[in-house]
């Protein structure tokens, strides 16, 4: 479904902290204690904080999305979008801005990875041109954030 309304992919600003939190809470309600809101935020805007984008509808904060490059390959994560305002081509217009973005830093391929309890949007990805590639994803946890 075409967006009916203007929406504005911007870089996210510390303004926005609330609404954000507020939208991760909804879209992804399970998540690990390094993914949360105030810890994810402050470590991404020291790094690459260009690509923590959010989508604006008038004042409102409706989308999201996290993108990386780290000089060989970019990484895309954290699409959200209000249940509200889903199924308006906000989250295809998130990842074509990540990826502009990507694409301007040299980036030539991106990955991103689907939690298996979020299967249900693999084909919202294969819809916006990614397959999905044989491999195993494996993870450490080198810090748990601090919760002083």
């Amino acid at each position: 479904m075409p967006i009916k309304k203007m929406i504005h992919i911007i870089p996210y600003t510390a303004n926005y902290f609330q609404a954000l939190n507020a939208l991760w809470q909804q879209a992804f309600p399970n998540d690990a204690e390094w993914n949360r809101a105030d810890f994810a935020i402050p470590e991404k805007t020291r790094f690459q904080p260009d690509l923590l984008l959010v989508a604006i509808d008038g004042a409102s904060v409706v989308g999201s999305v996290m993108a990386g490059y780290d000089g060989h390959r970019g990484w895309i994560s954290r699409i959200a979008v209000l249940k509200s305002s889903r199924k308006q081509g906000i989250g295809k217009l998130l990842l074509e801005d990540a990826e502009r973005r990507l694409v301007g830093m040299g980036c030539v391929k991106v990955n991103l990875q689907v939690v298996e309890a979020n299967a249900s949007v693999v084909e919202f990805y294969r819809a916006c041109g990614y397959d999905i590639e044989p491999r195993i994803s494996l993870s450490k946890i080198l810090r748990r954030p601090d919760r002083s």
